[in-house]
């Protein structure tokens, strides 16, 4: 129990984010472990146990990596970021053209040796938000300049979710809908993110034309299936049929951990549905512990943005925040038949490799604007206590000097 109090003590930043990711790690082992059996069967002769170990190995990665990026001086993320959207540029582009194909989607590159697939479009919404708060804290005097600050802004916005659209809508469109949120927190004119919505539609409807020419880059057919699946059936077809029962049999306290039935049905249970996976076990009370958790983490970055003193930081950080809180609720939202069936996964709970990778280094990100904007409010009261004792060190000498003069006289 010291351990665990020194480490505690020890650790600075938003010691509510600390632990709001931990218990997103607890949650990530316990449903992973129990949503996987189908697919431990199905390679692996039911070892569940190889998943569960790859799966704490995936997330120590994650934290390791989380640790390195709250350990930087956030403004270090700034003289980075041009050399990160460089960097994610042609590789978003060699997505369309030499990546795995898994599923009907090309969005994976397989790093040999340790045959572990790598995401570039998780690397590419972290670099775009970097340079979008960069962009938006450097351009404060101009902002509502379209000229000077806005035109800036949406070249990079437009090539990197065009790039990543073709391949994976979903999260073009979210990463998409967070640079708007970040640009109305940075001031940026509202008629301008309006007619940037705009362009985001007209560069929609072209991929749209473009994927009846290409369609093996451009996967038209399968948002078109995707949409009118969930416009036409009222059940939202196989996947969320399936998931919808899972959710009516979880009830209010759930049928146990490692007990699901519908994990023997719902495909990608451990990924793309993990969240009904959650419902069915652990019912209303785990629904809402998992909603409360990511509000948690938005309610933290808010008010971290509220205290912070540089503008790069407060964009950085709710920019991150705002992006990994939209998916998780997408996510929820396909589980319940709110949306479309998407493919995003729940961050930082559902198995994967790059996306916890990339939402541990988003998370130490947060962590080390909050360390800063700690440190900058311990100064503001040691300043406001020093001014204090000045003041009373002034006022103890004046009245000194007042009594000699008076006994004096």
């Amino acid at each position: 129990m010291s351990t665990i109090n020194n480490i505690y003590d020890r650790l600075k930043g938003d010691k509510v984010i600390w632990i709001v990711i931990t218990l997103l790690c607890v949650c990530s082992i316990l449903s992973v472990y129990s949503a996987i059996s189908k697919e431990a069967y199905m390679h692996h002769d039911g070892n569940t146990g190889y998943y569960l170990v790859k799966q704490l190995v995936l997330l120590s990665v994650g934290f390791f990596f989380m640790y390195l990026a709250y350990r930087f001086n956030y403004m270090f993320y700034s003289k980075v970021a041009p050399v990160l959207i460089m960097l994610a540029i042609p590789l978003l582009i060699g997505t369309l053209f030499f990546t795995t194909g898994y599923n009907g989607a090309r969005r994976w590159f397989t790093i040999p040796i340790i045959n572990q697939s790598f995401q570039p479009s998780d690397f590419a919404k972290l670099a775009l938000i970097i340079f979008i708060a960069r962009s938006i804290s450097r351009k404060q005097d101009v902002i509502k300049d379209f000229k000077s600050a806005f035109v800036p802004l949406i070249i990079p916005v437009v090539i990197v979710c065009t790039l990543i659209a073709p391949a994976d809508l979903s999260t073009a469109a979210l990463l998409f809908v967070t640079c708007l949120l970040m640009m109305v927190i940075g001031r940026v004119s509202i008629k301008y993110v309006i007619l940037l919505s705009l362009i985001g539609i007209g560069v929609l409807s072209l991929l749209v034309l473009l994927g009846t020419i290409f369609p093996e880059v451009i996967r038209v057919e399968t948002w078109t299936n995707r949409l009118s699946s969930y416009l036409g059936d009222s059940e939202g077809g196989w996947q969320i049929r399936q998931s919808k029962i899972a959710i009516a049999l979880g009830g209010i306290f759930g049928v146990g951990p490692g007990f699901s039935m519908q994990r023997n049905f719902i495909p990608e249970s451990y990924t793309d549905f993990i969240y009904s996976i959650i419902c069915e076990e652990y019912g209303l009370i785990g629904a809402v512990t998992i909603i409360a958790l990511y509000v948690t983490l938005l309610f933290r970055c808010t008010k971290m943005v509220t205290r912070c003193p540089k503008t790069f930081g407060s964009i950085l950080a709710i920019g991150l925040c705002l992006n990994i809180v939209i998916q998780a609720f997408a996510h929820m939202a396909v589980n319940v038949h709110l949306l479309p069936a998407t493919g995003l996964t729940l961050p930082f709970v559902s198995m994967g490799g790059t996306s916890i990778l990339f939402t541990g280094i988003a998370l130490g990100v947060i962590l080390s604007v909050s360390k800063y904007v700690e440190e900058y409010s311990v100064m503001e009261i040691m300043k406001e206590e020093m001014a204090v004792t000045e003041e009373d060190i002034q006022a103890s000498s004046y009245a000194r000097n007042k009594m000699k003069h008076e006994n004096y006289y």
